[in-house]
């Protein structure tokens, strides 16, 4: 996870998420139209997480 990474996560969630797929950028996009946090947390979890 990288400094720029995370600011995008905080910035623009589903930005942050581009390389995760497309159904990743679909969860953190409705997550962040229904509330800014859990939208950020969402993006934070799926970086973190390795493939």
């Amino acid at each position: 996870m990288s400094c720029l990474q995370v600011l995008l996560c905080i910035i623009f969630p589903p930005l942050a998420v581009l390389d995760r797929g497309c159904g990743s950028i679909l969860i953190v996009f409705i997550l962040t139209c229904v509330g800014w946090i859990p939208g950020v947390i969402a993006a934070l979890v799926i970086i973190n997480s390795k493939k």
